[in-house]
């Protein structure tokens, strides 16, 4: 969570750093000198090692490739499944039922009233008052998630961030000031869509301890907070893989028992 503007950082006249500025200078010495002895002149770091950013890009490359693989093998299992439907009227009442739930859990495309929140850093360059550190100055992972969890509890029939559709299974994940959701990295401005009652969904958002912390920095450091109300908007579609890890058959014992 957030820390309140202006509670952490040092403050007094940090007279300790005036003693460990000149150990500091000379233990670096020494270490800059161990350094070129034992390069003699090469590069220690080694030019042939790969950069995190093409690692980022090679995962992203793997990852559509999967999600194309995935989409393919998703239609000829729907194909099946519509088939078997014609045959059997058990599948077909349980195709159905699905078909219904789909929009409502993510799997199907979803129209109506929302809002979007938008999340940004503060702009670069700015003349900041005080002393604010770098992690003051960004969104972090928690900032989407308080957005993400304050629709949901407005009411939000549907939640989108950025062009994808989130389902139960969905994490926000932050590195830096990027966030990865579901194999693919985004940068600022974060931009966090729902439908629902637009009224609720605001109050909610108004309502939350983690939002309104948020707002601080938003006045003190000028990170980026808007609430737009939409008349009608449509959310995509998850098209993420799906994975259940538990899938148990229930034994009965003669007993009475419930689903």
């Amino acid at each position: 969570m957030r820390p309140k503007p202006g509670s952490g950082g040092m403050n007094g006249s940090g007279r300790p750093w005036r003693y460990a500025i000149p150990g500091l200078t000379i233990f670096a010495g020494i270490l800059f000198t161990a350094s070129a002895s034992t390069a003699h002149g090469t590069d220690l770091r080694g030019g042939s090692r790969t950069k995190i950013t093409e690692l980022i890009a090679q995962e992203q490359r793997q990852y559509q490739g999967s999600q194309a693989r995935y989409g393919h093998l998703r239609r000829q299992v729907e194909g099946l499944v519509r088939a078997a439907g014609q045959r059997d009227a058990r599948v077909k009442a349980a195709q159905e039922d699905a078909d219904r739930l789909a929009a409502r859990t993510g799997f199907a495309p979803l129209t109506g009233r929302g809002v979007r929140v938008t999340l940004d850093d503060a702009p670069a360059g700015r003349r900041i008052p005080g002393d604010p550190g770098p992690d003051d100055l960004v969104v972090h992972q928690q900032d989407v998630q308080a957005v993400v969890n304050a629709l949901w509890t407005g009411g939000a029939t549907g939640v989108q961030i950025m062009d994808q559709r989130l389902i139960s299974t969905s994490a926000v994940r932050c590195v830096g000031n990027t966030l990865i959701l579901q194999g693919v990295v985004y940068s600022p401005p974060f931009r966090i869509t729902a439908t629902g009652d637009p009224g609720r969904l605001r109050a909610a958002l108004d309502a939350s301890p983690a939002i309104q912390v948020y707002r601080q920095y938003v006045a003190e450091y000028g990170l980026g907070y808007t609430v737009t109300t939409l008349k009608k908007t449509t959310l995509p579609a998850y098209t993420g893989n799906v994975q259940p890890k538990y899938a148990t058959a229930l034994e009965s014992d003669g007993a009475n028992t419930h689903p």
